[in-house]
């Protein structure tokens, strides 16, 4: 018995995209579809390869072909392309589809180590990813990411460090190591949009812009030199944190910035008999989002590794991608890629509709 593409097409139709609520047809997910007799292959274009419901997908593609009488094989390959969020940055060269500023009320809390692990996390995923150093005051991912200094450029643009996939530049390669930066804003605000306008950084899907603590000069700048998709909070569980914390999510408020959501870091302890200690109290961040009706994106536990990791340049989901805080770091990622992928969606929707 034989069957055509518009048959495929149509049991398809009726396979739903579990984040983003729409057909995988419709979405133009389904590329390369090709019969060959009673074999059918086909390619399902995810809207983000870091996309976390991409075996949910495939499964459902596959129960929803099995309906077809005759049907003897099926071959799906899975793929993602990251979709822009639309927003113009006249500063970059080229095109950066996501701005992700990683964003703490104080200092201390992790706010970094998210960032760099983040950035590798989407990275492994097939993305291409910048990583921005914008903690001018205490520039500390060169040394997380175990990359003393700049490669050599032949051209007028800076070339970024590069290391487990990801570009990334800091002010930490400019200046002598434990040197000051006494600077008023106006310098911040110059070396920030020189970061973005004299650094060769290519095609991105995504920038990880790991800001200062607090919410003074550095967060202003960079708002008002490039368009930031959305904002991430890392806070510890205890109470000061917490306040600090909000703080930094009234300044996305206040810049016009999504908030993505919030990452409670150092959540808990893990004690050699297997029992948890609540070293900063537990579930504050939770408690947070919830204050705030903003998503809590998940927790982080304590670990030897994640401080070893960034001391020795060689990150938690480098050097031990099966720990807890390595999945935990990971799952991060594909929960803000997939906000990500939903606000682009959600956007070009509404687009859509007031053109017609």
């Amino acid at each position: 018995m034989t069957f055509t593409k518009e048959l495929v097409l149509e049991k398809l139709s009726g396979v739903m995209d579990p984040e983003l609520h729409r057909d995988l047809v419709s979405l133009g997910m389904i590329k390369k579809l090709e019969i060959n007799q009673n074999n059918i292959s086909l390619t399902v274009e995810l809207t983000t390869p870091a996309c976390p419901l991409k075996d949910k997908i495939r499964a459902d593609v596959v129960s929803a072909l099995k309906t077809i009488d005759g049907v003897q094989d099926i071959q799906i390959e899975m793929t993602g392309k990251v979709r822009t969020d639309g927003l113009t940055r006249d500063l970059m060269s080229s095109p950066v589809k996501n701005v992700i500023a990683v964003a703490s009320g104080k200092g201390g809390v992790g706010k970094s180590t998210v960032s760099v692990n983040l950035a590798i996390s989407l990275a492994q995923t097939g993305a291409k990813v910048g990583l921005l150093d914008a903690d001018i005051y205490g520039p500390n991912i060169p040394t997380m990411m175990g990359v003393k200094e700049l490669p050599l450029s032949k051209s007028d643009k800076i070339i970024p460090a590069e290391a487990y996939g990801v570009k990334f530049m800091s002010i930490g390669f400019l200046v002598k190591p434990g040197q000051a930066l006494i600077w008023r804003g106006p310098m911040l605000h110059s070396a920030i949009q020189q970061f973005l306008r004299d650094v060769d950084w290519g095609e991105l899907d995504y920038l990880v812009v790991d800001l200062p603590p607090g919410t003074g000069d550095a967060q202003l700048s960079l708002a008002q030199s490039i368009a930031i998709s959305g904002g991430v909070i890392v806070t510890l569980p205890q109470e000061v944190s917490l306040e600090d914390a909000e703080r930094g999510m009234q300044m996305f408020m206040q810049l016009n910035v999504p908030i993505l959501g919030v990452v409670e870091n150092m959540s808990y302890l893990v004690l050699p008999d297997g029992t948890q200690m609540d070293i900063f109290g537990r579930g504050g961040g939770e408690r947070l989002a919830q204050k705030t009706q903003v998503p809590f994106i998940g927790c982080i536990p304590m670990e030897t590794g994640v401080r070893m990791g960034g001391d020795l340049g060689i990150p938690i989901v480098i050097s031990n991608p099966e720990s807890t805080a390595a999945i935990a770091m990971r799952n991060i990622a594909s929960d803000v890629a997939a906000k990500l992928s939903i606000a682009s969606l959600t956007k070009s929707s509404i687009e859509i509709n007031i053109s017609e």
